[in-house]
């Protein structure tokens, strides 16, 4: 029986590369975002939009002059995206759509 050899020392890992993202980049790095339930969200309060990504399609909406502070997904799948402001919640349907 051969003596066991000596274990070779490990690699150094490699970085992660970075995630591009996936909402349009001139709107820079979001104050929120997260998801669930097959949708993502992204806020941008300084530029006044929101990024929704649903089935793959990433649709804008321009929040005005809420400022939106906040977020929250109930229930299911198809349960709609509220937000949180200074003036209470902002339901998604009622943000502009852009596009």
């Amino acid at each position: 029986m051969k003596p066991m050899e000596p274990m070779k020392p490990m690699e150094p890992m490699k970085p992660m590369k970075e995630e591009a993202p996936w909402w349009p980049g001139d709107l820079g790095q979001p104050s929120s975002s997260g998801g669930g339930n097959g949708t993502r969200y992204a806020t941008f309060p300084d530029k006044r939009r929101v990024a929704v990504e649903k089935d793959g399609k990433v649709t804008l909406y321009d929040s005005g002059d809420r400022r939106i502070t906040g977020v929250s997904q109930d229930g299911g799948g198809d349960a709609p995206l509220t937000f949180s402001g200074a003036e209470g919640p902002i339901r998604l349907e009622d943000l502009r759509k852009l596009g």
